[in-house]
């Protein structure tokens, strides 16, 4: 059923140019959202420098422009979203909704791998560190459009976890619950590496009062067994010059029907005009050649 209310988006980190994984998720969810005759948002999620490359924010919005991925309305940026971010974070310490920490990773290992809260019930309260959510929400299973019922274990589910990093960076739990919500994301579309941390944003979802999104996770694009393409592991940018084939690979990788070779929006047209929702394999990889 289409819905003309339905907002979709993509939201890559500037680290570097766009690369066949992302172009997955770039036209998955542009697919889903004009199919439904919705809105396609961009938003760059920049909140952690040390691993963006410079000039990679402007060579995504190009990249996506020249394979016909337009966006509705202003592509937003989260380096913008500072004070916002900060804003609800001394609003969670002040109603003692999150607290800070200084354990290290170390610790949290001779915990077992899972944080047990110990910092949250501290007296005198720390002053300083990470800052941790009091997860209380703990959610644990949510349905996917594409991947069904999904489930993750108790202590994943509710554990305190970082908002607010010890170097002073948002977290992206926060970051992108709170933009999510701002935007007026109905529905979030991306790649299946974050099917279990959902369930962190719906507990953020649900401990600032937001109304959740739908969910729908793609299959990734992985080289070997658990190996993803990703701009960390060196994978190739795609082809700029001629994106015609790209379109149809990916097309193809998503259990569609490739479309005649054209100018992009004229492809990208009969994309969104014979797309199903149903033939998206319900894997969470699959391997290709690089």
């Amino acid at each position: 059923m289409n819905s003309p209310d339905y907002i979709g988006r993509f939201a890559p980190s500037p680290s570097g140019p766009l690369h066949f994984g992302s172009l997955i998720a770039a036209l998955g969810s542009f697919l889903r959202a004009k199919h439904q005759q919705g809105q396609w948002l961009v938003r760059i999620e920049d909140i952690d420098p040390p691993r963006e490359v410079a000039g990679a924010s402007d060579d995504i919005l190009r990249t996506l422009e020249t394979y016909g991925l337009h966006w509705d309305q202003t592509a937003l940026f989260q380096r913008d979203r500072s004070e916002v971010y900060q804003r609800h974070i001394n609003e969670l310490l002040s109603n003692d909704q999150a607290y800070y920490c200084q354990c290290t990773r170390k610790q949290i290992g001779l915990m077992g791998g899972t944080y047990d809260s110990r910092c949250g019930s501290l007296s005198p309260r720390l002053t300083q560190g990470a800052i941790r959510i009091r997860n209380h929400a703990k959610v644990s299973q949510f349905h996917d459009v594409v991947m069904g019922d999904v489930s993750v274990g108790d202590d994943f589910a509710g554990e305190d976890f970082i908002i607010k990093r010890s170097d002073g960076l948002f977290a992206y739990q926060l970051a992108v619950v709170i933009d999510d919500a701002f935007q007026g994301i109905t529905e979030i579309v991306r790649g299946s590496d974050l099917l279990e941390t959902s369930c962190r944003q719906l507990s953020m979802n649900n401990i600032l009062g937001f109304t959740s999104p739908s969910w729908l996770h793609l299959p990734l694009a992985c080289t070997k067994p658990g190996f993803k393409l990703s701009k960390q592991n060196y994978a190739n940018a795609i082809d700029v010059k001629h994106p015609q084939a790209s379109i149809n690979a990916a097309l193809r990788f998503l259990g569609q029907a490739e479309v005649d070779t054209d100018n992009v929006d004229i492809m990208l047209k009969q994309a969104i005009e014979q797309f199903k929702i149903a033939d998206i394999p319900q894997v969470s990889e699959i391997l290709i050649a690089q």
